[in-house]
């Protein structure tokens, strides 16, 4: 980690987030361990917070809202689509975003509890993503049509941008914008992010190379699976795309975004320095961490 100039703050969260080790190499092991890394990271939900669990479509989805009436149009409405490499987290790893998300928007935050790989890869963790969008209007709640948007970290943010490139294909209602947190695009092993960062922290290459086979399972990947496969990138939301200096995967989100804005697309690009992959968690004790937030917040704000 000697490569990597980061901050002090960043280094002991890094220290706190490598101190959940799995008691073996399995699947089991990986996810109990990365459970209890994310509940260690996870604050008490607000007093102003209703949180609820539910099923949309078959999939179950966690719900954050005020605890107050619905503005009269409906909720603003933020589907919110957790990262874990396919094959990691659940509606409890990601609490500690889409409270602070509901929270300060003012918004209705759904989360999605998509299958995961290996044991159910591509496609069916965007299918049920998409089940979720296009059941929104079932949901017990208010929701104002033209205020929905899609976000999403790494794996999230690689579903929640192959969920707009499906929806615009189908010809359906697509998000108000689509904001996407170091996602995990396809990207080509060339990029530059990839031997710069390719043992950075929290993640190396080859673990992005790990988790990628786990969810493509040999199948020849489309553009639903790596977006920036896709040849078209017109006629998709407006995005933010926000990478991490120190990421494998920053190449992905800095291409993608150009990508997006020769399309025609409007794309604001955030380039955190001093920051890595999977630092989202470290709200409140890096400074970086917490400069990246406010320009979420801010674009989000003004989206809503």
């Amino acid at each position: 980690m000697a490569s990597y100039p980061l901050s002090e703050q960043m280094s002991a969260f890094i220290d706190k987030t490598l101190s959940f080790n799995s008691p073996d190499d399995s699947l089991a092991g990986l996810r109990q361990a990365y459970s209890q890394m994310c509940r260690a990271f996870t604050p008490a939900c607000p007093p102003t917070l209703v949180i609820e669990d539910l099923e949309l479509a078959g999939v179950a989805v966690r719900a954050y809202h005020p605890r107050r009436a619905a503005p009269l149009a409906g909720w603003p409405c933020l589907l919110y689509l957790h990262g874990g490499g396919w094959v990691v987290g659940d509606l409890d790893s990601h609490d500690f975003i889409c409270m602070e998300l509901a929270a300060t928007l003012g918004a209705l935050v759904l989360a999605v509890d998509y299958r995961l790989a290996p044991e159910h890869p591509f496609p069916a963790g965007l299918d049920d993503c998409l089940a979720v969008w296009r059941h929104l209007a079932d949901v017990p709640f208010a929701i104002d049509p033209r205020r929905r948007l899609v976000a999403g970290d790494s794996a999230g943010g690689n579903l929640a941008a192959a969920l707009c490139l499906a929806l615009r294909d189908a010809g359906q209602a697509l998000p108000r914008v689509q904001v996407l947190i170091y996602p995990a695009l396809g990207g080509s092993a060339h990029l530059p992010s990839r031997h710069e960062c390719a043992d950075a922290p929290l993640l190396s290459s080859s673990d992005l190379d790990g988790y990628s086979a786990l969810y493509l399972r040999g199948m020849q990947p489309s553009c639903y699976a790596m977006p920036l496969l896709a040849d078209d990138l017109s006629g998709l939301p407006p995005a933010l795309v926000v990478v991490a200096q120190w990421d494998p995967l920053r190449d992905d989100g800095v291409l993608y975004s150009e990508r997006l804005n020769i399309a025609g697309v409007s794309a604001s690009l955030y380039v955190g320095e001093g920051l890595i992959h999977g630092c989202l968690r470290g709200r409140g004790l890096v400074p970086e961490v917490d400069q990246m937030y406010r320009t979420l917040l801010a674009y989000l704000a003004d989206t809503l």
